[in-house]
C-alpha cells in the first residue's frame, strides 16, 4: 500500500485521540490542522483548577487498550474526579509522544481548514495541502443562543472567552441562562475567591441542574433489553430496572453500550418526542457532577446565593443605566450580567466555520434533527446528494443525531480505533508502540 496523507480537522480531543491511532498502525503522513496548541479545546483547554471532569478518572484513558493509563499517569484512582486541567495536560502529553512516535511522519499546521477539494484541503493562510483522507473531528457545535442581546457588554455570549467573567461586579447579580454543567462551571468560577456577595439565578426550561455522582458507584447492571417496540416501551423498561436496582446510577450506566442502537431503532417521531421531553432528565442522570461539585452547588443553594428557576425569558431590555432587565415568569428583574449557558445549538445555525463549508460545498448533509452531520455506518459523510463521501471521515460530537451516545471520551476513543479498521490498518495493530 502506498504512504497516503490523511489530514485531521481539529486539536481538541477526539483530534489528539485520531492522530494518535494514526501516527501508531500506519506508515502514512498524518497532518493536523489546528490555529491553537493540540489538546486543549473548549473542554479542558479553558478550564480552572475547580472545573472537574464529569467521570471518574478510571474511565478516561486515551488508550482503549490500557483503561487505567489516565489514572496512572495523574497518579489518582480510578475512582477520583481529576481537574479538567490535568487532563488537558494529559492529552497534551499524549499528542506529544505519539508525535514523537511518529517523527517526520506528522505535521501541525497552525492555521484553520477553510473547505476541501476532490484531493486538496484549503486553509486560510497556508494555502493547500494534497491529501488522501480527511478526518473531521472539530468538536461541539456552537452554544445555542436563546436570548441575544447584540453587542451589550453586560451579555456574555461565550461563559469561556478569556475574562468574560472575571469583568462581572462580584456585587451585580447574575443571570444563567442554562442549569446544565456550563451552568455549573460558570457558578464555581464565580464563587471560587468567596467574595460574591450578590445572588446568582440559573433558569432553565425545566429547572433541573445535572444530578450527582456517588463517592462509591455501585456495580454497572448488566441492562439487556429486549427490543423495546416503543419509546414509550423503553422508558418504562428503564424505569423498572431503576426501581428494581435501587440505584439508578448502575442502570443509566449500564444502559451506555447499548443507547446508539436503541436511539437508532427509534423512530424519526419518536426521537423527536424524546428531545422534546425526555433529553434533558437524560442528560441531568447520565451527564453528572462531581460528588464535591455537587456538595459545593448544594451549599450555595442552601446559602441563598444560587437559586435555580424553572420557566423561560419573556422579554430582555437595555435600561440606559446599565445592566439588563429581564422578564422571568416570576416578574422582571435587573441583572448586571446575563451569562449563556446553553448547550449546543443546532445545524446550520450552530455550525462551525469548517462545517458550515462541507455542507455549503455539498460534502455534507444534516444529520437527524440537526444535531450534527450525517454519517454512513462506518463514519464517512453523506453528501447533500446522499451519496457517501469516501474519503470524509467524522469522530466525535458532530456524530449527535445519527448516533447518540458520541460526546464523551470512551465513545471518542473507540470511534478513533474503529476508523483505523475502516481505513484498512488493521493488520498492522499488532506492531504498534504503547503511549
Amino acid at each position: 500500500m502506498r504512504t497516503r496523507t490523511v489530514a485531521v480537522v481539529g486539536g481538541g480531543c477526539a483530534g489528539v485521540l485520531a492522530t494518535r491511532e494514526l501516527l501508531r498502525c500506519s506508515d502514512d503522513r498524518v497532518v493536523m490542522i489546528e490555529p491553537d496548541e493540540p489538546g486543549g479545546g473548549l473542554a479542558y483547554g479553558s478550564a480552572r483548577p475547580w472545573h472537574l471532569l464529569n467521570s471518574r478518572a478510571g474511565a478516561m484513558s486515551a488508550d482503549p487498550d490500557d483503561p487505567g493509563h489516565f489514572a496512572r499517569w495523574a497518579d489518582v484512582s480510578p475512582e477520583s474526579f481529576a481537574p479538567r486541567s490535568v487532563y488537558g495536560s494529559y492529552l497534551r502529553d499524549v499528542f506529544h509522544r505519539a508525535a514523537a512516535g511518529g517523527g517526520d511522519r506528522l505535521s501541525v499546521v497552525r492555521d484553520r481548514a477553510v473547505r476541501v477539494g476532490s484531493t486538496r484541503i484549503y486553509t486560510e493562510k497556508s494555502g493547500q495541502i494534497a491529501v488522501d483522507e480527511v478526518v473531521v473531528a472539530t468538536g461541539n457545535p456552537a452554544a445555542a443562543q436563546p436570548v441575544t442581546v447584540a453587542g451589550h457588554p453586560d451579555y456574555i455570549a461565550d461563559p469561556w472567552r478569556p475574562g468574560a467573567l472575571e469583568a462581572i461586579p462580584a456585587d451585580a447579580p447574575v443571570l444563567l441562562v442554562g442549569a446544565g454543567l456550563t451552568a455549573v462551571d460558570v457558578v464555581l468560577t464565580l464563587t471560587a475567591d468567596g467574595n460574591r456577595d450578590a445572588p446568582i439565578t440559573a433558569v432553565s426550561r425545566r429547572g433541573q441542574l445535572p444530578l450527582t455522582h456517588v463517592s462509591s458507584p455501585a456495580p454497572v447492571t448488566d441492562l439487556s433489553l429486549a427490543e423495546p417496540r416503543t419509546l414509550r416501551d423503553l422508558v418504562r423498561r428503564v424505569r423498572t430496572a431503576a426501581a428494581e436496582a435501587g440505584d439508578w446510577r448502575a442502570v443509566v450506566d449500564g444502559l451506555r453500550p447499548s443507547i446508539d442502537r436503541l436511539w437508532g431503532n427509534l423512530t424519526a417521531a419518536e426521537q423527536e418526542a424524546f428531545l422534546r421531553h425526555l433529553a434533558r432528565p437524560w442528560e441531568c442522570h447520565r451527564h453528572r457532577m462531581a460528588p464535591s461539585v455537587g456538595a459545593r452547588v448544594a451549599t450555595l443553594r442552601e446559602e441563598g446565593r444560587l437559586e435555580v428557576r424553572s420557566g423561560g425569558i419573556r422579554a430582555i431590555t437595555a435600561p440606559p443605566a446599565g445592566g439588563l432587565l429581564v422578564e422571568l415568569e416570576a416578574g422582571v428583574q435587573w441583572f448586571g450580567a446575563v451569562v449563556n449557558c446553553a448547550g449546543p445549538g443546532r445545524l446550520p445555525a450552530a455550525a462551525g466555520s469548517f462545517a458550515r463549508s462541507l455542507l455549503a460545498d455539498g460534502h455534507a448533509r444534516l444529520g437527524p434533527h440537526g444535531l450534527g452531520l450525517d454519517i454512513d455506518a462506518d463514519g464517512r459523510l453523506v453528501g447533500a446528494d446522499g451519496t457517501v463521501r469516501e474519503h470524509l471521515w467524522l469522530i466525535g460530537p458532530l456524530r449527535r443525531g445519527a448516533r447518540w451516545e458520541t460526546t464523551a471520551v470512551p465513545e471518542i476513543r473507540t470511534q478513533a480505533r474503529a476508523l483505523i479498521d475502516r481505513l484498512g490498518y488493521s493488520s498492522q495493530l499488532g506492531h504498534m508502540a504503547t503511549i
